[in-house]
């Protein structure tokens, strides 16, 4: 897109440069970058931060962020800095863990993993270089499908309160979100939830009946006590980058603290005479 073309179709270009200018310089402080959307990867932020905040009034001291589909690793990384600022915000410690088998992406195995969009071998990892680059995130390699079920007994991790998906199929995705149907202990009442690949271009032609997507609506007829639900404020927010139509919130209803309160103590309105 030229210059004239994005000063012709952007609503608010002034605004969005600022924005960009903000978070490529890291000027001011994370909360104040933060409220402005002027964060890079904003969608991984905001996943963390509304974790961490949950985490923090429901009196817990630690949790679990998931990425599912690493790649080159900027995501991780990106989920570990955010993690050190948020850490600053609220008492919780928040433990980062990324999955990905290392030799990129598997074969589709049917129409439903969008074949004509995705190929097998895409997003290579180069492990030691990821590895060396990490400061506190746990890789865990392997077909998502074993890992997804070997994770509770391997790394006793604190419940999940945070998951960026990225996995782009719908195979690996419904493998995934296996995670979400465990025990409650293993899962905040309400887990921020992050799916890449749900909105897409042209080429990809996202829809309910294939991909992330479709992943997701089977979850749902099949779960009763559990949901993946779009959170309406987010998607109402006027500014805010088109991310937040890639946010789902997963409700455990079953959850022993999903009844807990967690909101203001003082919501009385001023009486009018």
């Amino acid at each position: 897109m030229s210059v004239l073309d994005y000063l012709m179709t952007e609503p608010m270009p002034l605004r969005r440069a600022l924005k960009y200018l903000l978070a490529r310089t890291e000027i001011g402080s994370f909360s104040f970058r933060y409220r402005l959307e002027a964060v890079r990867r904003m969608h991984y932020a905001f996943i963390l931060l509304e974790g961490a905040r949950l985490a923090s009034r429901l009196g817990l001291e630690r949790i679990s962020a998931l990425e599912f589909g690493v790649a080159g690793g900027s995501g991780l990384r990106w989920m570990e800095r955010h993690a050190a600022e948020i850490e600053k915000l609220y008492p919780v410690r928040i433990d980062i863990y990324g999955f990905d088998t290392g030799g990129g992406l598997p074969a589709p195995k049917d129409y439903r993993d969008l074949p004509y969009h995705w190929r097998e071998g895409f997003f290579a990892m180069d492990r030691p270089a990821l590895e060396r680059s990490l400061s506190r995130a746990k890789l865990v390699f392997g077909d998502v499908a074993e890992t997804s079920r070997t994770f509770f007994e391997q790394f006793d991790p604190a419940p999940i309160a945070a998951v960026a998906h990225d996995l782009d199929f719908y195979s690996s995705t419904h493998d995934a979100l296996w995670l979400f149907k465990q025990d409650s202990r293993f899962l905040l009442p309400r887990l921020f939830c992050y799916f890449d690949d749900t909105i897409g271009t042209h080429r990809e032609l996202y829809n309910d009946f294939t991909g992330e997507r479709l992943a997701i609506a089977e979850f749902n007829r099949e779960m009763d006590d559990r949901k993946i639900a779009v959170p309406h404020y987010l998607r109402a927010r006027e500014g805010w980058g088109s991310w937040r139509h890639q946010i789902w919130v997963c409700h455990s209803f079953d959850h022993p603290q999903y009844n807990q309160f967690i909101s203001d103590e003082d919501q009385q309105l001023p009486l009018v005479s």
